[in-house]
């Protein structure tokens, strides 16, 4: 009997996490460009700590130049101002302030963790709702796993658990492990800015890697199925 044809995999997108925002305009006068440039699903907008009132208005100013590309912003942290900046959700670290801004977020926002430390806080994070997991961001003293652990974490979710998985990527090559790793997107930031050719030849870079390294993988898989079936 013939088996099912396995639909193709769909490669692994970017989620573009910006740097600390204290004065908007450059970003917003950037960010169009760069977003057209690469797949780019999501941009996670970091903020310079102020009050709410002030970080509101950033969020507002960025808002049309991220949302009208077709990319998600969401709020590193401050799930309070998430609505009223008009943003479409927020990255949490931590299961215990994911379980506390989820009521106030769902279902109308996305909700997004990292700060997982063992396989247990993923599980139940997912369990509670997470849209997305995070792995391999640093931690508070900047500490990260190696790129094998995340990629082996990355590689562990995607086969038992149905939300996506994200792996934070500090360069070309970890992009391209994750996402051999079977990661659904690829976090990148600081080394996209940092780039001195600049952010857009960066960004398509990336996204052509990530794009090669998973069809490398999963093209392989799925030919070594085809055969095997």
């Amino acid at each position: 009997m013939a088996t099912k044809p396995v639909p193709p995999r769909p490669a692994p997108r970017l989620y573009l996490a910006t740097p600390e925002v204290a004065e908007p305009a450059e970003l917003v006068a950037a960010l169009p460009e760069l977003l057209a440039a690469a797949d780019v699903a999501a941009v996670l907008v970091r903020l310079v700590e102020t009050d709410q009132r002030t970080m509101i208005t950033r969020i507002k100013a960025l808002a049309p130049a991220i949302q009208n590309a077709g990319a998600a912003l969401l709020v590193d942290g401050h799930p309070d101002i998430v609505a009223r900046g008009g943003a479409d959700g927020a990255h949490l670290t931590g299961l215990a302030a994911m379980e506390d801004a989820t009521p106030s977020l769902k279902p109308d926002r996305i909700v997004g963790v990292g700060g997982l430390a063992t396989r247990h806080d993923s599980m139940a994070a997912g369990e509670a709702g997470a849209d997305y997991v995070l792995f391999g961001e640093p931690d508070a003293k900047g500490q990260r796993p190696s790129s094998e652990a995340i990629a082996e974490r990355l590689q562990w979710w995607d086969e038992l658990f149905e939300p996506p998985c994200v792996g934070f990527a500090t360069s070309r090559a970890e992009a391209e492990e994750f996402a051999a790793a079977g990661a659904d997107f690829v976090l990148v930031g600081d080394f996209i800015w940092a780039d001195p050719r600049g952010p857009k030849t960066a960004l398509i870079e990336i996204g052509e890697a990530i794009a090669q390294a998973h069809a490398t993988t999963f093209g392989k898989a799925k030919a070594q199925g085809e055969a095997e079936g």
